[in-house]
């Protein structure tokens, strides 16, 4: 496992991954784009969202994720777990989801085998290790079902030495906990609880970002995010 700390270039004072998305809360969604991953979303060629019955949004956040399925049609049942209570609150006003619980990603209060998509976004650099997730998404899924993951993709992380971080209120720069996770990590961790890759795809800093962040030119055509689309089989017969 790869130490973020042998890639920061900023110094910035961490803090855990509640306490970090607690203060975060009222400028996150001014200040994470779309096409960090809902762009990435947007391109996949699997799962059919119209068609999901049941999903599990994990790390459901202020609920962008569950926003974003519902405009593609999701009518099913959508459940949300995350640990920071003022994201929680959030994603509950929008209304999108069916149930919010707080919790751990890693061991939900999720009946397992209840749902046909499990889905999260931007929640992996956060994981000191992928797997616990990956198994609890197995656990989750029904015969047939995909996990849908968005991720910070691990050279840009290294490229850039920065952390997930947000300005706090005093405007000083907070890192919240920050783990580099190759790509090869999410497929071994993603092979080793059972799922088959059916699709992956990685976002660029392309004109849609430098638009947004000129200072980004010398990072023009690195990988920013990557989005990988697992499947579980079918039950034989």
């Amino acid at each position: 496992m790869l130490d973020f700390s042998d890639f920061d270039t900023r110094g910035y004072r961490t803090v855990d991954v509640a306490t970090g998305y607690g203060q975060w809360v009222d400028t996150y969604e001014d200040t994470v784009e779309d096409v960090m991953d809902l762009a990435l979303l947007d391109e996949l060629t699997v799962p059919r969202w119209s068609g999901v019955r049941r999903a599990a949004d994990l790390g459901c956040g202020t609920g962008r994720t569950g926003a974003w399925l519902r405009r593609q049609g999701l009518a099913g049942t959508l459940d949300g777990v995350d640990l920071t209570p003022g994201m929680l609150h959030r994603a509950r006003a929008k209304g999108v989801h069916d149930r919010l619980l707080e919790g751990d990603v890693r061991a939900t209060e999720l009946a397992s085998g209840a749902y046909d998509l499990v889905i999260s976004s931007l929640i992996d650099e956060h994981l000191p290790d992928l797997r616990p997730f990956y198994q609890e998404a197995w656990r989750l899924a029904a015969p047939g079902a995909h996990c849908v993951v968005i991720a910070f993709h691990p050279h840009f992380i290294m490229a850039s030495g920065m952390p997930t971080h947000f300005t706090d209120s005093s405007g000083e720069h907070v890192a919240i906990s920050t783990h580099v996770h190759l790509l090869s990590d999410h497929v071994t961790a993603g092979l080793g609880a059972g799922w088959r890759l059916a699709e992956m795809r990685e976002g660029v800093v392309d004109e849609r970002w430098l638009e947004r962040k000129p200072k980004w030119e010398k990072f023009r055509h690195h990988p920013v995010s990557a989005a990988l689309v697992w499947e579980r089989e079918p039950q034989d017969g």
